[in-house]
């Protein structure tokens, strides 16, 4: 790692190489988004993608805005990122984390947090967007939520419970409207919901639940290893007949714009 810019509780090293079986953001959400905020790929529109992990979100930015400058902390995922887009020239990437992107004030139009809000200390991170951001910009955190009343995800969260009664899913699934509005530094919240279908096989769909960190598994421990091992395995047995799954996301964004 280039810098510790984040705690262990973060550090998805190990689970990097399996980021990219999980399915992207809704195309759609991502389009309203970028009307909302004027997004441009002409003149000089600039989008950080902070937490910019192996570069999912970036990618859909990429063809929206006229540079991208994708940002993250961890060395791992950021190679990955770089290798998928290495072919678009108005994407450069960075270290730097949500508290600490490492740019000069009002570089960029638009600061995204794809999947990474809930990571960093939020009001550090609505403090670094501010500051980043030109005057007319905007903010935006994201999440592709799975949808938990959906045919086989409803049967993997009582998989899970099966074996942490307690499970939650923490900050990522809360509405952020609150956070953002109180910093004082944000007005004008534009909230979106754009469900998507994803075929998967169930080789891939298993391979998204290796890249999973959190309180309840770490798989860089003995326990969290066994744990999610007996969780996959769980899984994998349920949907051993099925070809193919079909499968319902729901892209969740909060759109921001500055306060001078």
């Amino acid at each position: 790692m280039s810098e510790k810019l984040y705690s262990s509780e973060w550090d998805y090293t190990s689970q990097a190489k399996f980021y990219d079986r999980r399915p992207n953001y809704a195309p759609k959400a991502i389009e309203r988004i970028c009307k909302h905020v004027g997004a441009s790929t002409h003149g000089n529109y600039a989008v950080a993608d902070i937490g910019a992990g192996t570069g999912n979100l970036t990618l859909l930015l990429a063809n929206k805005a006229a540079k991208v400058i994708a940002i993250e902390p961890n060395d791992a995922m950021r190679e990955i990122g770089r290798g998928k887009t290495k072919a678009m020239p108005n994407v450069e990437w960075r270290v730097g984390s949500g508290e600490k992107t490492g740019l000069p004030s009002g570089a960029v139009d638009l600061a995204a947090f794809g999947s990474s809000f809930n990571t960093t200390d939020r009001d550090a991170s609505l403090r670094e967007s501010h500051r980043i951001l030109k005057p007319e910009g905007f903010f935006t955190c994201m999440w592709n939520n799975r949808d938990l009343q959906d045919g086989p995800q409803k049967r993997v969260e009582e998989i899970i419970r099966e074996f942490v009664p307690d499970y939650s899913h923490g900050t990522r699934r809360e509405q952020q409207a609150d956070v953002i509005i109180a910093s004082r530094l944000f007005n004008n919240l534009y909230y979106l919901e754009e469900p998507q279908a994803v075929k998967m096989s169930v080789e891939n769909f298993v391979d998204g639940w290796r890249s999973v960190k959190n309180k309840y598994w770490d798989p860089a421990t003995p326990e969290g290893k066994e744990l999610l091992s007996k969780i996959i395995a769980r899984i994998e047995s349920e949907f051993a007949d099925t070809p193919e799954l079909q499968i319902t996301y729901v892209t969740r964004a909060w759109t921001a714009k500055r306060e001078d």
